[in-house]
């Protein structure tokens, strides 16, 4: 190991105790633990019985509150829970050190089959786009519907404003990023976190960025953030290169759920003109590009996420079985 990567740190050795996770009005939290890994849930409380589940999952970096824009507006819909991925969010790192995409994919899986929840309908954003792709084809009876919002799937031309975050998974980039960046405040950091991932970052409001700030503080005090980071990043590009039936966009093809694509247009991660090839590949797919998003539509776009989802839901039959509210146009 390069004397500037960061070592491998273990659920076993550090637990996320560091400040406090936010909770939004109507969420609330629990702590799951599963073989090798401890998972933080959030969920909102179904508005009535019988409700089909949903299950969230984020993006690099990211955390279940990602989903808090968009949960409330399905309320009525599906009954909502949002997962953090071992070593992000609240969830401490899993025991294993895995943070490959079929790490991801077999936190999801354990979850779901420990929940006995499924199938349910699954939405993924960027890395929680490839991990849930992945569960997707691989655990067809867990999955109801797929929503994906800028999925991470393999891209022969990056962009060139996704490299820095490429760059990341090569051994020792992280240890150096760390030490050239420490001066860097929270603010500092949210600002540009936030620029790469909206559109338009004006559309954070100040409260939102306050919110945004307080969780950056808290994520850059726990020891294994960047490690998290950079191995997840690393797991990212190793899917790229992964080929035959272990292939994302082989796997793609083999997803029998009917599959929401989401794609923005000022999407500086995820480039727009994957949307086509991934409308071929999924089998059974809708596509909804929002020309103004990037990277996070159902964060600066939640309305119209909902209403496409509840059209799917439509589509394929399952809104019948929702009843009469309905997630807000």
């Amino acid at each position: 190991m390069s004397s500037t990567e960061l070592p491998s740190v273990l659920a076993t050795s550090v637990a996320p105790k560091v400040g406090t996770v936010r909770v939004a009005a109507g969420e609330r939290l629990r702590t799951v633990g599963l073989p090798g890994i401890t998972l933080t849930v959030r969920s909102r409380p179904p508005v009535r019985e019988g409700l089909p589940p949903a299950l969230y999952v984020h993006g690099l970096g990211g955390s279940s509150q990602n989903w808090s824009a968009l949960m409330p507006l399905m309320d009525g819909l599906v009954d909502s829970e949002a997962v953090d991925l071992p070593g992000f969010g609240d969830s401490p790192p899993p025991d294993d050190g895995d943070y490959s995409v079929t790490g991801h994919a077999r936190a999801v899986i354990r979850f779901l089959d420990a929940a006995e929840r499924g199938p349910v309908h699954l939405f993924g954003n960027s890395l929680g786009g490839a991990v849930t792709t992945r569960v997707a084809a691989v655990r067809p009876d867990l999955v109801r519907t797929l929503t994906l919002v800028s999925p991470a799937l393999p891209e022969i031309r990056v962009q060139r404003s996704a490299v820095p975050t490429a760059l990341l998974a090569l051994p020792g980039v992280a240890g150096l990023f760390t030490r050239f960046t420490k001066d860097w405040s929270a603010e500092q950091r949210v600002r540009g976190v936030t620029a790469l991932c909206y559109g338009d970052p004006g559309m954070v409001t100040p409260e939102g960025f306050r919110n945004a700030v307080e969780e950056m503080e808290r994520r850059l005090a726990l020891p294994y953030f960047w490690d998290a980071m950079a191995r997840s990043a690393r797991g990212i590009v190793n899917a790229y290169t992964l080929g035959g039936q272990h292939g994302l966009w082989r796997q793609a093809e083999r997803v029998l759920a009917p599959t929401l694509l989401v794609y923005g247009g000022r999407d500086q991660l995820v480039s727009y003109r994957m949307a086509q090839r991934a409308a071929r590949a999924f089998r059974d797919s809708r596509l909804l590009t929002l020309p103004d998003a990037g990277h996070v539509a159902m964060m600066e776009y939640p309305e119209t996420v909902a209403t496409a989802f509840r059209e799917l839901l439509a589509d394929t039959g399952e809104l019948a079985d929702t009843g009469p509210t309905s997630a807000r146009s």
